[in-house]
């Protein structure tokens, strides 16, 4: 068999990307001025096509792209003869990966899916299966990935609006209400209450405390099953397995994904109880298998998932604690007085900056020609944009283009830290001299 020609795809596939892929994306990503020509990984970090070596804050990758142990594990488990799939769906590796997540988070049952939005997906069918009350509640902004039940959770909008009509009995209440919570409980008819501890997508939005021990009490009081999306915040992101472990009651289910597959495989998990599982999945052989995947159990995921495991002790988790307090600190005090800037948010290495948008209709989607986007801040993609030239690659909030959001690496540097918080600063005054 001829080798792939990785050089040559690496020439041309860029291009061929915006030809037979996804033509806006690239173009997107031109106008930017995104680093896109992205040709290696270097110790944790991207190069770009000049050399460059680039630290991404994306937050999927946290242990740094090619982790060098997760990588190891999948050539020794590739260099063995052990099978990639099991057609009778019982994996021994599902069971191990399936048993150490159960050892870590106290729950007694795993489901294993590709990617966050199936697992939020395999969530809802659970809840309906197991309840057989079809009531959904969500919280406004929330983003639970892109699959046709998890859409309809999703805020309105871009992400939306095109593929209704969307599952029934889907109801987004208004965020840390406590009051309206316990009036759509009180009906009766709410199978689960989907929420995530911090809001990725929506801005960096953390739960109160108060509205976290509403959810607890009000959810077990009329019989509705608790799940917390920790696609983003768990895994040790902020400091923690799971950021639900300190909650006065502990989510009937939580969804986790992204990092536990260590940024090599696509890999989601959604833990619960056993009695849950049985009452949905339980009564005979057929219904054991009424939700499941062709892939679930793909040995590489589950071994990319342990070695994410290993890789995730005690003395990480308290590291990404600590170091994510310090850069927090260090973003407040060199952001104090900047005129665009409102807030720093945020948890460990989960981290948002709340921006003022410019009143200047210069600096705008509408000026810039884009008018179906004319209500959409433009401060945060253009601080992302100022910031490529120092070689970070920072993102925006998918639902709101006001907040900038970091999720660095665990084992970044503190001095490179320093460096992108002085770089920062400079960028928000220079757009600030816009307004």
């Amino acid at each position: 068999m001829a080798e792939i020609p990785f050089s040559e795809i690496f020439r041309k596939g860029f291009d061929e990307f915006r030809k037979y892929v996804n033509p806006l994306i690239a173009e997107r990503a031109s106008l930017a001025k995104e680093p896109i020509e992205i040709v290696g990984t270097e110790n944790g970090l991207l190069v770009d096509s000049e050399g460059n070596r680039l630290e991404n804050f994306h937050g999927t990758q946290f242990f740094g792209h090619r982790s060098r142990e997760i990588e190891s594990a999948l050539r020794q488990y590739l260099d063995s003869s052990y099978p990639e799939w099991f057609p009778t769906r019982v994996s021994p590796l599902a069971g191990r990966l399936g048993r150490e997540l159960c050892k870590r988070s106290g729950y007694s049952q795993v489901f294993f899916g590709l990617s966050g939005s199936d697992g939020v997906e395999a969530s809802l069918k659970l809840t309906r299966a197991a309840t057989r009350t079809p009531g959904i509640l969500c919280l406004e902004r929330s983003y639970h990935g892109c699959n046709y039940g998890s859409t309809a959770l999703m805020a309105p909008g871009l992400l939306h609006d095109p593929f209704g009509p969307h599952l029934p009995g889907v109801q987004m209440l208004p965020f840390n209400d406590s009051d309206a919570l316990k009036k759509a409980l009180e009906k009766g008819d709410i199978g689960c209450v989907v929420v995530e501890p911090i809001q990725g997508e929506g801005g960096v939005r953390p739960l109160s405390e108060e509205y976290i021990a509403a959810l607890c009490e009000l959810t077990k009081k009329h019989g509705s099953l608790l799940i917390a999306d920790e696609i983003q915040t768990g895994l040790g992101k902020t400091g923690r397995f799971l950021m639900t472990s300190n909650w006065p009651r502990r989510p009937d289910v939580v969804v986790i994904a992204k990092q536990l597959g260590g940024g090599l495989m696509p890999i989601s998990a959604i833990l619960t109880e056993m009695e849950i599982y049985r009452q949905a999945y339980g009564k005979h052989f057929g219904t054991a298998e009424a939700h499941n995947m062709t892939f679930s159990y793909n040995s590489l995921g589950m071994v990319a998932g342990l070695a994410t495991l290993d890789l995730l002790s005690d003395e990480l988790m308290e590291e990404v604690k600590t170091k994510g307090a310090w850069f927090k600190s260090i973003l407040k005090e060199a952001l104090q007085g900047a005129p665009l800037v409102e807030e720093v948010r945020g948890e460990g290495l989960m981290l948002g900056i709340k921006l003022k948008n410019f009143t200047n209709p210069w600096v705008s989607f509408e000026h810039f020609g884009f008018r179906d986007l004319e209500n959409r801040p433009t401060v945060s993609p253009l601080l992302a944009r100022r910031l490529y030239k120092h070689h970070f690659f920072c993102f925006t909030c998918g639902h709101d283009w006001s907040v900038f959001r970091l999720q660095p690496r665990f084992d970044i540097e503190r001095e490179k830290l320093s460096n992108f918080v002085r770089v920062l600063r400079e960028e928000i005054d220079y757009l600030g001299e816009l307004d």
